[in-house]
Order: C-alpha cells, then sequence, then structure tokens
C-alpha cells in the first residue's frame, strides 16, 4: 500500500482527491496539509511515499516546499498538482525535485498511474502536459518565455496580481509587507519588460498562464 500525503490550500480539492483515492487498496492517505509549512512538518511526522503538492498556495508555495523536502527526504516522490501545465511552472517543480506532473482535472485512473508510476521513482507527465511540452522542455528551458527567468516568489506574486489582487491582499496572503510586493510588482516589470499590471496581465495571457483577462484592480 503507497502512502499518500495530500497537500492543497483548498479544503474541497483535498477532500475530492482523498476521496478518489480512498476508493483504492493501493493507497492510503495518511495526512492533509493546506500550507507547505504544514506539508513539511507532516512528511516529517507521517513519512508517505509519495506527496500531492499544489503549487500555488499562500505563505511558502508548492515549488519551495517540494525543494525543502526533497532536500529533507529525497526518498519521498512529490507529484505537482495545478491547473497551469504550461511552462514556466512544470520546469519549476521539476528543478525542485518533483517528480511528476499532474493537472487538477485528472481523472481517477490518471492519479491511480501517476501516483504508482513515481512510486516506483520514475518520472510522470499528465496527458495535458505531454500534449503541450516535449520531455526535453522537463529538462531545459524554453527560451522564448520571459516567464522562465522570474524566481519562485516572483511567480506567486505575478499570479496574484494578475488575477486582479490589489498589494494588501497579496501582502496578507503571502506574509510579506504591502512594502515588499510593490518591491517586487516594480522588480517583475522591470525583468518582463512592462510598465503595468495591465501589460503584465496581458504577458500572462499570451504565455498561457491566464486564461482570461481578470478586471485589474491596482495596487
Amino acid at each position: 500500500m503507497i502512502k499518500v500525503l495530500v497537500v492543497d490550500d483548498h479544503e474541497l480539492v483535498r477532500t475530492g482527491f482523498c476521496r478518489i483515492l480512498e476508493t483504492s487498496d493501493e493507497f492510503r492517505v495518511v495526512g492533509e496539509a493546506s500550507s507547505g509549512e504544514d506539508a513539511l512538518r507532516l512528511a516529517d511526522a507521517l513519512h508517505p511515499a509519495v506527496v500531492l503538492m499544489d503549487v500555488f498556495m499562500p505563505g511558502m508555495g508548492g515549488i519551495e516546499a517540494t525543494s525543502k523536502l526533497i532536500e529533507k527526504h529525497p526518498d519521498i516522490k512529490v507529484i505537482a498538482l495545478s491547473m497551469h501545465f504550461e511552462a514556466p511552472f512544470p520546469c519549476q517543480m521539476n528543478e525542485a525535485g518533483a517528480l511528476g506532473y499532474l493537472t487538477k482535472r485528472c481523472s481517477a485512473e490518471e492519479l491511480f498511474q501517476s501516483i504508482r508510476t513515481v512510486a516506483k521513482g520514475q518520472p510522470y507527465l499528465s496527458m495535458d502536459l505531454a500534449r503541450s511540452l516535449s520531455l526535453a522542455s522537463m529538462g531545459g528551458r524554453d527560451e522564448g518565455s520571459p516567464l522562465l527567468c522570474l524566481s519562485q516568489r516572483e511567480l506567486q506574486v505575478l499570479m496574484m496580481i494578475v488575477r486582479g489582487a490589489r498589494t494588501q491582499d497579496v501582502a496578507d496572503t503571502l506574509f510579506l509587507s504591502p512594502k515588499t510586493i510593490s518591491t517586487y510588482r516594480q522588480r517583475l516589470f522591470e525583468k518582463l519588460g512592462v510598465k503595468t499590471d495591465v501589460e503584465m496581465t496581458h504577458l500572462a495571457l499570451r504565455h498561457g498562464i491566464l486564461k482570461q483577462a481578470p478586471p485589474v484592480t491596482g495596487a
């Protein structure tokens, strides 16, 4: 039986994955976490074989949590969970040590297969990801995406801004000061060659990490 830890900041998503896993005798859900910090703590205590790790969470995101978890527990296998399967997120999670990448809209059978695969130490790509990326892109970089130059935290801030979050909301969610978020915003503008939140949102749309432009409410 494969022990699984489910990590996602949305309770309904966690519950959904747990209920699916409970329908099979092959897997046992040993714990649930709603943050990267909780994931690390529970991994220490529960020693799961596989961790289903949400990429975007408040505080410590899935990329940072995966890196820290693999550094401390190299035997634990991580499968990234996200609604986004376009670059740069698979590359970021791959570099952090995730062995698999699964979209949240996967079927139950694909979920089972991904866990079986990574538990054996073999990489797994979701069918959505396999259709959009070559295997080579998981080990290298798509030079066409300016988003690949961003750090893990910069990606988190960008994703919240382009969804219309205000500076104070981003600060509260990431446990940072508004001044720090403003600094991140200016750094993003410089790295991406944009001058406003609207331009950054359009860039996110062009590179496939935002499916529909939300109303940008400003800083």
